[in-house]
């Protein structure tokens, strides 16, 4: 990534430019600049594969000229991040579609991007602070003015029904820290939705946390088990339960591959759907 999420989660110790961003370091005070360039140069010293663009995100909900701002600011970002990306044998960089949730500003900045001449593109500057309706309404208008065969990628998102509500409308690739967070906070993503191995209903459970998943750790030990590693304030329980989220996560996918391969993915998400609203009533 680029830095652009930090641009909005440190405004209140940051300060922005046509030039780039300069940060306030929250331990010591010094001073950091952050300019389309210099976010190209560290990507390339860290080996990314796909770099993204310096951006500007704006958090939401925010007005139309507020969004206009930061989207064109993004777009001359852009242009500068590309000419410093330059040419990278077997790597790539992406553009970032910006304008909040204002439908003639993602369609603006969607083609602006498409002009440049991508490799990949990217929908930024969601799920931060908008329903989910919204959410998807940004991506149905975006997706029309993206090239079909260019890889599309939703950033920062999301929950497991976010992915497949936004796979169904032509998104290839998506980012989150959602499976390792709710590890870190004693929840577990299963087939039949979330569990909060917190919840004292756990405390004498022998059941596997979800004896489909692809994890041994969800398959071969018991949910009154996982709960006692997490409220021991064991790290083993914030490892294990990231590697079940995140092998949850995968088997999802997997399963949505195969569906768009075979023709069904909205059967496939009807499905995943039923089984998470059911939870775990025809599981006991």
């Amino acid at each position: 990534d680029s830095g652009g999420f930090q641009v909005m989660s440190l405004a209140k110790l940051r300060k922005l430019s046509e030039r780039g961003v300069t940060f306030q370091s929250h331990v010591d005070g010094s001073r950091h600049e952050l300019t389309p360039e210099r976010s190209m140069e560290i990507q390339r010293l860290l080996g990314s594969d796909i770099q993204m663009q310096l951006d500007e995100c704006v958090r939401l909900p925010c007005s139309h000229e507020e969004a206009d701002r930061a989207m064109r600011l993004s777009l001359r970002w852009a242009e500068r991040s590309k000419d410093a990306f330059g040419e990278q044998p077997g790597r790539a960089i992406f553009g970032i579609v910006q304008g909040g949730t204002e439908t003639d500003l993602r369609v603006f900045s969607a083609e602006a991007l498409v002009e440049m001449n991508f490799p990949g593109y990217a929908i930024g500057g969601l799920a931060v602070g908008e329903p989910q309706v919204a959410m998807l309404e940004m991506i149905d208008v975006v997706i029309p003015h993206l090239p079909f065969d260019k890889p599309r990628y939703l950033m920062g998102v999301g929950t497991p029904d976010d992915l497949l509500q936004s796979m169904r409308r032509g998104v290839d690739m998506f980012d989150c820290v959602m499976p390792t967070r709710a590890g870190r906070h004693g929840m577990a993503f299963t087939r039949r939705g979330r569990l909060n191995l917190r919840n004292a209903r756990f405390a004498d459970d022998p059941r596997p946390v979800d004896p489909l998943s692809s994890s041994p750790m969800a398959r071969d030990y018991s949910r009154a088990y996982w709960r006692h590693l997490v409220k021991s304030g064991e790290i083993l329980a914030m490892m294990g339960l990231t590697e079940i989220n995140l092998a949850y996560y995968q088997d999802l996918m997997v399963g949505a591959r195969l569906a768009i391969s075979e023709g069904r993915l909205d059967a496939y998400i009807a499905e995943a759907r039923r089984n998470w609203a059911e939870g775990e009533a025809e599981g006991r």
